[in-house]
């Protein structure tokens, strides 16, 4: 049977870190409230778009997977935070690569996005399997942060990552993918008046309502996830003790935890790197696989379980069957513009102007 295998993979992490004691001089809490609630300890703020931090992250998991850019046949692009969405984000990383004939599309399945990629590129290679597709989770979440909101605040953070899949005629790579969307509590994590929805001549368009309702969230996280990652194995004709290693999206320590409890997963099975960059969105699983290689967790023929939801709220999972090879092929030079700017100096106007905006409207109508 054709799969879909993983030959190349890699990560773009902005420099400037923003940690828990930052945040507290913004916000009510402190790193021990936001620690113990989330595990996340700092998290990454990008001085570029999603599409440079894309860029960046694709030319390493090409040069991993000794491929040119000029190979690539299919380029998706999953975030939240796209740069443009006339044109789309992957026509522009498209040109930035060098690539002047490949298929490019957007996709916008929150912090699913990445699994749902990998769906779309699984299946694309089933019926063409001379081509190369390359899946880029990438985001700037921060952007759309109100630093005075502790309950959002603490969570977000921003990086890409990014993984090329080719045709594979052995028994490794994508072994079965389930995708899927329970609308119904979609409000819990939205932004209302962003998009052609939004009223375009009020008084400040710019201003964007993050709606964020964690307790909703948690519930059908972990519900979704458990129920996307017992189809795959049962699909797979796996059990729980047949996983090596599980690379669960990154949004909440705590999330990780139950949905390994559920599963009856033993916890060092279950990587993690939420401490260092909060939740990334649709990078958290390219970043986490790539991460997972350079630690050397997985190994040769490892059964990997990748499980993800986002906002929608969209769930997915898949299992991954590793190939031979554990080491790049080639290394990239790629990097990103010099930052020149502390993480709190990058969010400073942000700050000023929630701020101001919030204290502005609790002040007593005159």
């Amino acid at each position: 049977m054709r799969r879909a295998k993983i030959t190349g993979w890699g990560k773009c992490l902005p420099p400037a870190a923003l940690t828990n004691d930052d945040l507290a001089r913004l916000t009510d809490t402190s790193d021990e409230w936001i620690m113990t609630r989330t595990g996340i300890r700092e998290r990454r703020i990008s001085h570029v778009g999603s599409g440079e931090l894309g860029r960046v992250a694709a030319e390493r998991a090409l040069a991993c997977a000794g491929r040119s850019a000029e190979e690539i046949n299919m380029i998706i692009f999953a975030s939240a935070t796209p740069d443009l969405l006339v044109p789309n984000t992957a026509s522009r990383l498209q040109l930035a690569l060098g690539n002047d004939s490949a298929s490019a599309f957007d996709i916008n399945s929150g912090c699913t996005g990445f699994v749902y990629g990998q769906k779309i590129a699984s299946d694309h290679l089933s019926n063409n399997p001379d081509d190369v597709v390359l899946v880029v989770g990438a985001e700037r979440l921060t952007w759309y942060l109100d630093w005075t909101q502790r309950e959002h605040a603490v969570l977000f953070g921003d990086g890409a990552g990014a993984a090329v899949f080719e045709a594979s005629d052995t028994d490794a790579g994508v072994l079965c993918s389930h995708i899927g969307c329970e609308p119904g509590p979609g409000e819990a994590l939205m932004i209302a008046d962003f998009g052609t929805a939004m009223d375009r001549f009020g008084p400040d368009p710019m201003v964007f309502d993050l709606r964020f309702d964690g307790r909703v969230i948690f519930g059908h996280a972990v519900k979704g996830m458990a129920s996307a990652c017992e189809t795959v194995l049962g699909q797979a004709g796996l059990g729980v003790k047949d996983i090596d290693l599980v690379i669960p999206h990154q949004a909440n320590e705590r999330i990780i935890d139950a949905l390994a409890d559920r599963l009856g997963m033993d916890h060092g099975k279950v990587f993690k790197n939420i401490a260092d960059y909060g939740n990334t969105s649709a990078a958290t699983i390219p970043v986490g696989l790539t991460e997972a290689l350079e630690q050397g967790l997985i190994k040769p023929g490892a059964n990997l379980l990748m499980a993800a939801f986002g906002a929608g709220l969209t769930w997915g999972a898949s299992v991954v069957r590793w190939g031979d090879r554990i080491e790049p092929l080639g290394v990239s030079d790629a990097e990103l513009p010099p930052c020149n700017q502390s993480a709190m100096e990058l969010i400073s106007d942000a700050v000023a102007f929630f701020s101001a905006n919030n204290q502005d409207s609790e002040a007593p109508a005159r």
